[in-house]
């Protein structure tokens, strides 16, 4: 089932979401859980966490198709427990209760978010990523990676606390984006 998406403006996007516990992981949840990735592939993104759709609750899942990948690369590539595999064959990625160490130098990228809707803009991160992201199942996955797993992670994991991409930006920026954000904000 397609979930509405939360827009900016609704305060649900300003919360530090609430840990899952595994009592809460049962059928409705990954109902929930397929619905989310559902509503991701239909809104054509690749990532969405529980504040998207109006929960308060620290889960994310993340779809990044292998077409991506720019043509002729070598797939992406992240160490996950110990094990060097492709991106490819971890997704779609689900967890709850991530814990997240950005490091490494820090990038430009432009960014969007299905919670924004028709705003980009270059976003500074660090370039890897070490995260702790237990499983629906109990296991957890140990990983360390780069590039757009690296910074979708981060974005994501951004929205567990309360922040959206568009308070990362520049004070430039900002100043730029103000206009649409209250645009936006009176629309919700």
């Amino acid at each position: 089932m397609i979930l509405p998406i939360t827009q900016y403006g609704n305060p649900v996007l300003r919360v530090k979401c609430e840990p899952v516990t595994p009592e809460q992981i049962d059928d409705k949840f990954r109902t929930l859980v397929a619905d989310m990735i559902e509503t991701t592939h239909e809104a054509n993104g690749i990532g969405l966490a529980a504040p998207q759709i109006g929960r308060n609750i620290q889960l994310v899942v993340i779809d990044i198709p292998e077409d991506e990948e720019e043509e002729g690369e070598q797939p992406e590539m992240a160490i996950v427990n110990g094990e060097e595999r492709p991106i490819s064959t971890l997704m779609p990625l689900v967890f709850i209760n991530p814990t997240i160490e950005p490091y490494g130098k820090q990038y430009l990228f432009t960014e969007g978010c299905l919670s924004v809707r028709n705003i980009r803009a270059n976003v500074a991160r660090p370039d890897r990523v070490k995260a702790s992201l237990p499983q629906l199942d109990g296991s957890v996955l140990e990983i360390d990676c780069g590039g757009l797993l690296a910074r979708c992670l981060q974005h994501e994991c951004d929205h567990l606390n309360g922040f959206l991409f568009v308070d990362r930006v520049s004070s430039a920026a900002k100043l730029t984006l103000t206009k649409k954000l209250k645009k936006l904000a009176q629309g919700y």
